[in-house]
């Protein structure tokens, strides 16, 4: 199938075309005609395969052929995303698919200013991408106008019930419109999952382009034994040795994250850290330097997992598994996107050795295992507890309004109050009504 197959207008085609694409990807062929009826959809695809252009395009063309209307314009269309990342990635697809078209869009997110926000709201906006706290906030400020949204998109929904922002998600759906359109994209159907969309969707289409948790085929997988004292040796001797580029290598921890940073400058090699507690400037400047080549190396907590789009990405590292096995998936599906290949290496110490087992069962097969001369692990020592950085079975920073949606302070480990709420005097909104699954604190 071609994308000129699919009924978009040429101003759209030929945004497409810019991008040098002109096959959709199987999420795409299956999304793009369900959403241009109308109707409400439940998708799942694997990370990587290209659902946010999924959803995008067609909307872009719904837009188009709505008639034109005298005044301010009016919010039609809303993403929520949980993280900041990924709320400017979706903000990028909206511009780079919509250059030739009319419309003007707006990302929302907490740890800049709301000042410039509320002044771009003020002067009319028809697609609004943003965060749950802060979304929430200019509501609250009567600054956000959601009473015209014909299409409402929720785009990771499992990592949104799983940072805790269920209730953030309900008081917004509040204040939509009853008739509207609605999208939920996400990696997993859990059972959350599907009570949420029974909730929110009408009589949706499912759409499933690969079976939940699976990994991509692109991605080869490869774990390689080592004491955990020696990681870092050999994650320096790895880089230099096979020149590697650009390469992103995630941590449990922002602690861990900072810290390995530093000993890979120490060892020559440019890096950067991204995770919660970086300001919102810091971490758009840190992916910046990695995606234009000025670093080598960002070292990242699961915050990256999600949100993170480099198509010429090859080598993500696991210089320490999730404790979550579904993260292991996420994390790895930053390579191997948009069709090319890509390396996913996990360095794997005694302590991890349950990690791996439950993340092999996730994804329903064995990680092969090499073992490199020089850095055998010593069987002398034994398996010692994992240290979370912040207390093991606790949701990390960033959980509900806490993160203030996609964290960037110190207080999200710290009742989940957002600045702005303490200054009002105002408490969290809770946690989400299931049994959370135990997280490490480094969440953003």
């Amino acid at each position: 199938m071609k994308f000129t197959e699919l009924k978009l207008r040429d101003n759209i085609l030929r945004a497409i075309k810019d991008q040098g694409y002109t096959e959709p990807t199987p999420i795409q062929a299956k999304a793009i005609p369900i959403v241009l009826e109308g109707k409400d959809v439940l998708a799942g695809a694997q990370t990587g395969t290209g659902k946010t252009a999924g959803f995008t395009l067609p909307i872009l063309e719904l837009l188009s052929k709505k008639p034109k209307t005298q005044g301010k314009r009016k919010v039609s269309v809303l993403v929520l995303t949980p993280t900041r990342e990924l709320a400017a990635q979706v903000a990028e697809s909206v511009k780079t698919y919509g250059k030739y078209l009319p419309f003007k869009s707006t990302v929302i997110f907490g740890g800049v200013s709301i000042n410039p926000q509320i002044h771009t709201l003020k002067n009319g906006v028809d697609i609004v991408i943003g965060t749950p706290g802060r979304i929430l906030d200019l509501m609250n400020q009567r600054a956000l106008d959601l009473s015209n949204v014909e299409h409402f998109i929720l785009d990771e929904a499992d990592r949104m019930l799983d940072m805790g922002f269920i209730h953030d998600i309900k008081k917004i759906l509040k204040v939509l419109p009853q008739k509207r359109q609605n999208l939920l994209f996400s990696a997993t159907f859990s059972k959350e999952i599907k009570t949420l969309a029974d909730g929110l969707l009408n009589s949706p289409i499912l759409i499933e382009v690969a079976r939940t948790n699976e990994t991509s085929a692109q991605v080869e997988q490869i774990v390689y034994p080592v004491d955990k004292a020696r990681k870092r040796e050999l994650l320096s001797q790895m880089i230099s040795e096979n020149k590697w580029t650009q390469v992103l290598v995630f941590t449990r921890t922002k602690h861990g994250a900072n810290r390995l940073s530093e000993q890979l400058g120490k060892d020559g090699i440019t890096s950067a850290a991204i995770h919660g507690n970086k300001s919102q400037n810091a971490r758009t400047k840190a992916l910046a330097d990695f995606k234009n080549g000025k670093i080598r190396v960002l070292v990242a907590t699961d915050i990256a997992a999600r949100g993170i789009d480099i198509d010429q990405l090859a080598h993500v590292v696991n210089y320490e598994l999730p404790n979550i096995a579904e993260d292991y998936v996420h994390r790895i599906g930053r390579t191997g996107r948009a069709g090319n290949s890509g390396q996913a290496i996990s360095l794997v110490c005694v302590d991890e050795h349950e990690y791996l087992r439950n993340i092999e069962a996730l994804i329903r097969k064995r990680v092969p295992q090499v073992q490199i001369k020089g850095f055998l692990p010593d069987p002398s020592i034994k398996a010692e507890p994992i240290n979370q950085g912040g207390g093991r079975g606790k949701r990390g920073g960033g959980g509900g309004r806490g993160g203030n949606s996609g964290g960037g302070n110190r207080n999200n480990s710290r009742g989940g109050r957002s600045n702005d709420q303490r200054k009002r005097g105002e408490s969290a909104t809770g946690k989400p009504n299931r049994k959370p699954r135990p997280r490490a604190s480094h969440k953003d």
